[in-house]
């Protein structure tokens, strides 16, 4: 009997712990201040910088629009397409070597460069050999759109556009359908893209400090990676309710045994 106990001591601790704590799915929680307020110094996010692939949106703007309807696209060739499908078409690709190619001015390096550097380096390069000072140029350099891609533990994975300059990791994750209980909050992974390769940087969801976090905003061509809790694996349920209904299965099961045995 003693051993019996045992044995349902261990399955009832073992099922017990299996189901994710509640800590371990709250989002941004206070872990160093026992306040209920906590006021973060969020760290300016520093100018992009155009890495390879990136799609660039150029628009040039003078007096007399028609001197510069060669530089900037129709865009209105095919209604039916995207937005994210004209970006494409219409924008300049950052090639391997870091240059784009614009009709007149041939390439430009823009590997390493801010949007508005290279909006310097176009009108420069434009009042050197297009145009005077008179024109009243104006130039808007942009990114097509910010791309990343979600993959592992969320609802919808798959590559996102959002058309904004400015987007946090919470924003990312809730434009794919947000984390699943299953998902490792205290760890998501954001692989990163620099000119010298790739690095992977760790985030901790559930603790509001990562609001102080160089990562916390999301770049071009990130990829977020939310992986899945020893729970999943266990098959034992995540919730209190799917952990109870096993321990009711094994414990029917156990006791059916011990029956048949005893009978013999």
């Amino acid at each position: 009997m003693k051993r019996f106990l045992m044995v349902m001591g261990l399955i009832l601790s073992s099922l017990l712990t299996s189901c994710i704590p509640h800590k371990d799915i709250v989002y941004l929680q206070n872990k160093e201040v026992a306040t209920d307020s906590l006021q973060l110094m969020v760290e300016q996010q520093k100018p992009y910088r155009v890495q390879i692939n990136d799609i660039l949106n150029i628009r040039i703007k003078v007096l007399d629009q028609e001197n510069v309807s060669i530089f900037n696209p129709i865009g209105e060739g095919n209604l039916n397409a995207s937005a994210s499908e004209r970006a494409y078409f219409d924008g300049f690709t950052v090639d391997t070597h870091g240059r784009i190619r614009i009709p007149e001015l041939g390439e430009i390096t823009v590997l390493g460069y801010t949007t508005t550097e290279i909006e310097e380096l176009i009108k420069n390069k434009l009042l050197e050999e297009q145009f005077k000072e008179t024109a009243n140029m104006f130039i808007t350099v942009k990114l097509s759109g910010l791309r990343y891609t979600a993959m592992g533990e969320v609802r919808s994975p798959g590559t996102q556009i959002l058309f904004q300059e400015r987007v946090n990791i919470f924003q990312a994750i809730a434009n794919v359908g947000e984390v699943d209980i299953t998902g490792d909050l205290k760890d998501v992974l954001i692989i990163r893209q620099y000119p010298q390769g790739q690095q992977i940087h760790h985030l901790d969801l559930t603790d509001i400090n990562v609001m102080n976090s160089p990562y916390y905003y999301i770049q071009p061509n990130d990829m977020i990676y939310v992986k899945p809790l020893k729970q999943k694996t266990w098959g034992t349920g995540t919730t209190g309710r799917e952990s109870l209904a096993t321990i009711v299965s094994v414990l029917s099961l156990v006791t059916t045994t011990i029956l048949l045995l005893t009978r013999f």
